[in-house]
C-alpha cells in the first residue's frame, strides 16, 4: 500500500528529496504523499527512504490505499516508462 504522514509530521523538510518518485509535496499544513506516485520505494530501494529518514516516525501505511507488491512494482513500471 502506499504511505501517509500523519498528523505529527514537524514539517522537518527531510523526507521530501529523498523520495525517487516524487510523490511528497508540501500539503496546507504538513507534508502529504500522493498515492498514486508512492511505491514505497519498490523498484528502488529495499526500503521506503522516507521512513527511513523521518526522525518523528510520522510515515506509515494508508488504509485507504491497500497495495500488494506486486501492484507497487506495477506501479514502479509504470511511473518509469518500462511498462
Amino acid at each position: 500500500m502506499s504511505l501517509k504522514i500523519q498528523d505529527t509530521c514537524i514539517n522537518c523538510d527531510v523526507c521530501e528529496p529523498e523520495c525517487p518518485n516524487e510523490a511528497i509535496s508540501m500539503g496546507p499544513q504538513i507534508y502529504v504523499i500522493d498515492p498514486g506516485k508512492c511505491t514505497e520505494c519498490v523498484g528502488h530501494y529495499g526500503t521506503p527512504q522516507c521512513i527511513e529518514v523521518c526522525p518523528v516516525s510520522c510515515i506509515g501505511p494508508d488504509p485507504g490505499n491497500p497495495e500488494s507488491p506486486d501492484m507497487l512494482e506495477k506501479k514502479f513500471l509504470r511511473l518509469t516508462g518500462q511498462a
